[in-house]
């Protein structure tokens, strides 16, 4: 004997899980992985900025 309302619901979560493993294939990356690149983009403009050349104020002399 079958019982009907569970095998709707086995076919219905077979289905979901069919669409979320497509989706995981479309759009690719975890939350670490998304957390660990803004990481290194963040690191990577703080080691520009601290390498920037500034511009001198006008009153300012050169040196040298």
């Amino acid at each position: 004997m079958v019982n009907l309302h569970r095998a709707r619901k086995a076919r219905a979560r077979q289905a979901a899980d069919a669409a979320a493993s497509q989706n995981r294939i479309r759009f690719g990356r975890t939350k670490a992985e998304r957390q660990q690149q803004a990481d290194e983009h963040a690191r990577q403009e703080r080691h520009l900025e601290g390498h920037a050349l500034t511009e001198r104020d006008e009153h300012e002399k050169p040196r040298g």
